[in-house]
């Protein structure tokens, strides 16, 4: 099965991209790049467990068939996505020899993308990117949109860019390898973009969830293509986030305070489904949200295996300082996205902290 998703940017053709959606495509991707990007130096950024999977296959494929190519291997986990790894790749490229017309690859989950996509957007002042998701989370969410960045103590993706890749090839087949709770972090994301933007795609997924599973390849484009399709919409209607894009981040308020609390101990999308249950709570709370549709949230993620509850013994007092410094911020309180129904999110909602509190508590 294959998909080509066109993302058009502005100002310029130029830095428009494709998303290719291809059951096999990492195969093709040597071919891909001979083509569009011939005499080319490659850039290869990967994690360790990537890199025994796929990234040196790949490297030897770029071999046969004339590209010249470097891998760069950096350690798996959130942890990566530090100032001191940022630096070191940046000093491994300029040592590598990196010029202003050469490509950088990255070939991995979410922390890969950021971290690659940042030091591609800052090393001699920019130079251009490929996005190889591995991982469901970043082939419907980081991989598209050009969000790059690392983590601070304070927060995570506190130091960032807007830095667009040139190209994004998703492949589901590579999901097989994916360890069974990383591919229910992705579905998180699938969740939330289908609540936020799509009441059609919500009931599709609840009709379909036993169907998507990690070895369902054909099933899982389709279900991959009408995540990134909407994102992709979104994006180039508002690239830097000024509106309509911050309703992607619905559960994320909380989910990022969650996820910064447990020192990134607990994944990314399962602090995010938690964070789509407590805001939606919020929402009803508020009048804004009827219960059912809460309730069909919940549920959706609960038949995904994904936590649905606050987790017990949270430090109230990291999870408030977290919640504070979230770059959406723009006043003294929290600002929130949250549903107005399944499909339609409200942007930039303030609450008090007493009743943030009193649902933590």
């Amino acid at each position: 099965m294959k998909n080509k998703i066109a993302v058009h940017m502005r100002p310029g053709r130029h830095r428009s991209y494709d998303i290719l959606i291809k059951a096999g495509g990492l195969k093709t991707l040597p071919s891909i790049i001979r083509k569009k990007w011939p005499g080319r130096r490659i850039f290869l950024v990967t994690d360790t467990n990537v890199s025994r999977l796929y990234a040196k296959n790949l490297q030897h494929a770029f071999d046969d068939v004339g590209i010249d190519s470097a891998l760069f291997e950096v350690p798996a986990g959130e942890e990566t996505k530090s100032i001191d790894i940022y630096y070191a790749l940046i000093g491994a490229l300029l040592e590598s020899g990196i010029k202003r017309n050469s490509l950088v690859i990255a070939l991995g989950g979410g922390v890969v993308g950021d971290l690659a996509g940042f030091a591609a957007a800052t090393v001699l002042r920019g130079v251009e990117f490929i996005q190889v998701p591995t991982s469901l989370l970043a082939q419907v969410d980081s991989s598209v949109g050009g969000k790059v960045g690392i983590d601070h103590d304070a927060g995570k993706n506190l130091i960032g860019a807007f830095h667009q890749p040139s190209f994004v090839l998703i492949d589901p087949t590579v999901l097989r390898t994916l360890p069974v709770m990383e591919f229910r972090n992705g579905l998180a994301e699938v969740v939330k973009i289908a609540a936020a933007l799509d009441a059609d795609f919500f009931r599709f997924l609840e009709r379909n969830t036993s169907r998507i599973t990690r070895t369902n390849a054909r099933f899982l484009a389709r279900v991959i293509c009408r995540a990134v399709s909407l994102k992709a919409a979104v994006v180039e209607k508002d690239e830097r986030e000024s509106g309509l894009r911050k309703s992607l981040n619905l559960g994320h308020t909380i989910g990022h305070a969650i996820e910064a609390t447990s020192d990134f101990t607990m994944k990314h999308g399962e602090a995010v489904s938690i964070g789509l249950v407590a805001e939606s709570q919020l929402a009803v709370a508020a009048g804004l949200l009827a219960v059912d549709d809460y309730l069909r949230l919940s549920r959706l993620l609960v038949q995904c295996n994904l936590p649905a509850k606050v987790p017990s013994g949270i430090n109230e007092k990291r999870f408030f300082r977290s919640l504070s410094v979230d770059k959406k911020n723009t006043g003294s309180e929290p600002s929130f996205v949250l549903l107005r129904r399944i499909g339609v999110s409200l942007i930039g909602v303030r609450l008090p902290l007493p009743r943030i509190q009193a649902l933590l508590r």
